[in-house]
């Protein structure tokens, strides 16, 4: 099956750099053009099911993926944003969450750990691939929850892990 993920549009924390995680921030104006954009460059890519996390920036970029393409939208919990904690809100390069980014069986501070993260991620895939195993899906979601999606592919040093981004709003094919 193909699965493709994407990154949310862009939102004003975004564009300044502050941990967003929980917080549900919506698409900016350059957000919803990437997002609209994205619906657009997924047009023939045969997509049956769109699976989003239910934070809004998430969502109304899949509703614009939806938009073009006709498929329908599931709303999955488990694709919601790491919970970064005391770190919400904060610049993305502040020492503290730059130090705890680099342990992964550590819990941020009134948060979740990486490893607690790919747990729920890596359940997310086992389901998808037993239920959906005949469709191509598109799935929705978060920086960090797209981080952890790409290790169950893919393998990483942790340095590898730590520096892996996806710009907001690009298709990412994954075989599964």
């Amino acid at each position: 099956m193909k699965l493709y993920a994407a990154r949310h549009g862009k939102t004003d924390w975004n564009a300044l750099d502050r941990i967003q995680g929980r917080t549900d921030n919506p698409l900016n104006d350059q957000g919803v053009a990437q997002a609209s954009l994205l619906g657009e460059n997924c047009r023939d890519l045969g997509i049956d099911l769109i699976i989003s996390s239910p934070m809004i920036r998430a969502l109304d970029t899949a509703k614009a993926v939806a938009l073009t393409t006709g498929a329908p939208i599931i709303i999955d919990d488990r694709l919601i944003e790491q919970n970064y904690g005391i770190y919400e809100g904060q610049h993305r390069f502040c020492d503290g969450f730059l130090q705890n980014k680099r342990q992964f069986a550590y819990k941020y501070p009134g948060g979740e750990s990486m490893m607690m993260l790919a747990q729920r991620v890596y359940n997310f895939l086992d389901e998808v691939k037993e239920n959906y195993s005949d469709k191509t899906v598109m799935v929705v979601c978060h920086g960090g929850v797209l981080r952890a999606l790409h290790t169950y592919f893919y393998d990483l040093t942790n340095d590898e892990y730590f520096s892996y981004n996806i710009d907001n709003a690009v298709p990412v094919l994954y075989e599964l």
